[in-house]
């Protein structure tokens, strides 16, 4: 782990998206911290799109409904409930740094949001950065009972539709495992990634960042944008746990 402070580097999105690209992440220590550090971990947790296990309860939830999706809508809403103490942690991670670098992602249509309204009121939701083929997911919350989980349904959902290949979670806690998260090591992240990124070859390292940025096109990504806008917002349920249950390569399930 070394600091984004520890290299003479500016932060900037598209230094973000490289480090992305390299099987790299930032973290802070805390919110009240503003330095950031690189984590590339020895062991790093990914949800397998074609292996997603839903607790029949949480189908059971999802049939019932009475909540409504929505993709994209408040991204500084869904930060700061991402952001708000919880039971069993006190402080957050997320600062003022993070917060201003993932909302400048958002805007250019990398960092996406799945969000969980009821009675006009944003219940749970997560948010996450999109390149190529994989989805690195950031942070989740719930206000209301199994909200974060159904948002993480959601994204699972549309990730297959779109043709993706790669969750990554970052860590293993409770909560993914129930889904079937798993732990690998790095270097078969490292190959995971590669396949996502269409065959690019990740360059490794937070000191390959400095002068190293991703160039992409207006056409690049639109493309992509359509890949996570694919599925529709308002899938009826059935369809959506048919289509996670739904092996890739498949064919999908008509929505």
């Amino acid at each position: 782990m070394s600091s984004l402070d520890d290299v003479t580097i500016e932060i900037t999105p598209q230094v973000l998206l490289k480090a992305y690209s390299c099987g790299i992440f930032p973290m802070a220590e805390s919110a009240e911290n503003n330095a950031l550090y690189w984590i590339e971990p020895e062991r790093r947790g990914i949800l397998p799109l074609d292996a997603v296990h839903i607790p029949r309860s949480l189908a059971r939830t999802i049939r019932r409904g009475g909540f409504e999706i929505k993709i994209d809508n408040d991204f500084d809403a869904v930060i700061d409930g991402c952001a708000e103490p919880r039971i069993g942690r006190r402080s957050t991670w997320i600062n003022d740094r993070i917060r201003t670098l993932y909302g400048e992602l958002f805007r250019l249509g990398y960092c996406h949001t799945v969000e969980v309204w009821q009675d006009g009121a944003l219940t749970g939701g997560l948010y996450g950065v999109h390149l190529g083929r994989a989805f690195f997911g950031e942070s989740m919350f719930s206000r209301a009972r199994d909200t974060s989980k159904v948002a993480l349904v959601y994204l699972v959902a549309r990730l297959k539709y779109g043709g993706f290949s790669l969750l990554d979670t970052q860590f293993i806690t409770d909560h993914l495992a129930q889904f079937g998260a798993i732990e690998i090591s790095r270097q078969a992240f490292q190959q995971f990634l590669e396949k996502a990124l269409d065959g690019r070859q990740p360059r490794r390292g937070a000191e390959r960042l400095v002068g190293d940025e991703v160039a992409s096109s207006k056409t690049s990504v639109e493309k992509s944008h359509r890949a996570f806008a694919a599925l529709p917002a308002d899938a009826p349920a059935a369809d959506i746990l048919k289509l996670v249950s739904t092996p890739s390569g498949t064919s999908r399930p008509a929505i």
